[in-house]
């Protein structure tokens, strides 16, 4: 039995190890991308443009190009480097629940109410974690690349080399959007020279910038499109106030306990301060009123307070 263990465990070390190798280089897939873009946009196209002096339209156009480029990288970057550095949130040590939040009253849970043995309870209205052993806040799940329970998980990303769970799932949204926002406007300003590879002039350009402009376009292109889909993805999971996760758990339940209409649900993700909706971080005001922004505790409807997923 002993022996079984630790080769399984040494098993799962080894996948662990390999998915945060494979994110490693996920990271500098994006800082790849990302340089490309940029000799591709500002030192081959625009660039050049806004300084030859070749017509006061075409200066506008650059200029107003780069602006709302760097502007875009800038929060792009801010965003993606926000949610590989801040950890999604994990349980405290020997954490307990000071309410029965499943009976919804005001009596603190007792010892007793745990079981004696957690690991081989079967109360329902207390969730356990056997890999961790030890007591798991609501919509808290075990990730297994991790190694531990992660608050309101809801997947682990290997594009960022972290798990998006309750302390950095705004900032992982807010990386979608900035990059949908970003590819979208690089995939327009290239789209001219694009189009002039398959036109019969002369294309103005050293063979090694022309390779950088299409290749530039074309990830660009292929990732504002597959961004998009998961943005759709994600809006959609805010609105009814799930994670991916607990998307597919809440199939078999007909109502979800968490979703509090579509304004607050949005809140509980970005918070009230409007000022901090579209910035990777949260108003000193916003943590200190809003629970639910460190992961712990979270408000659900009165009549469904009793409900399981």
């Amino acid at each position: 039995m002993y022996r079984s263990g630790t080769v399984m465990a040494w098993n799962v070390f080894r996948f662990c190890t390999a998915l945060r190798g494979l994110g490693s280089i996920m990271i500098l897939l994006v800082l790849g991308v990302v340089g490309v873009t940029y000799y591709a946009v500002v030192l081959t196209s625009y660039g050049p443009s806004l300084v030859s002096g070749s017509g006061i339209l075409d200066a506008l156009i650059a200029l107003a190009v780069l602006v709302l480029f760097h502007c875009l990288l800038v929060m792009l970057l801010w965003s993606y480097f926000s949610v590989v550095f801040t950890d999604p949130g994990s349980v405290p040590p020997n954490w307990k629940p000071d309410l029965d939040e499943e009976r919804s009253d005001t009596d603190p849970l007792t010892t007793s109410e745990f079981g004696a043995s957690p690991a081989d309870s079967t109360n329902p209205r207390v969730r356990f974690c056997k890999k961790c052993n030890q007591l798991k806040p609501p919509r808290c799940h075990h990730c297994s690349v991790c190694g531990r329970c992660v608050l309101k998980m809801d997947h682990h990303c290997v594009w960022v080399v972290n798990c998006v769970g309750a302390l950095n799932y705004k900032y992982f949204l807010l990386f979608l959007f900035y990059t949908f926002l970003e590819t979208t406007l690089v995939t327009l300003a290239l789209l001219p020279q694009f189009i002039a590879f398959f036109s019969d002039g002369e294309i103005p350009g050293t063979p090694g910038t022309l390779a950088t402009t299409f290749l530039a376009f074309v990830f660009n292109l292929a990732f504002a499109l597959s961004v998009l889909g998961f943005l759709i993805m994600h809006i959609s999971l805010v609105a009814g106030n799930t994670t991916t996760i607990e998307a597919y758990e809440k199939k078999t339940t007909p109502k979800w306990r968490y979703d509090l209409g579509r304004k607050r649900n949005f809140e509980q993700v970005f918070g009230l301060d409007k000022q901090h909706w579209f910035i990777p971080s949260y108003s000193e005001e916003d943590l200190r009123r809003m629970p639910a922004l460190h992961g712990l505790e979270y408000p659900s409807k009165p009549e469904l307070e009793s409900q399981e997923f």
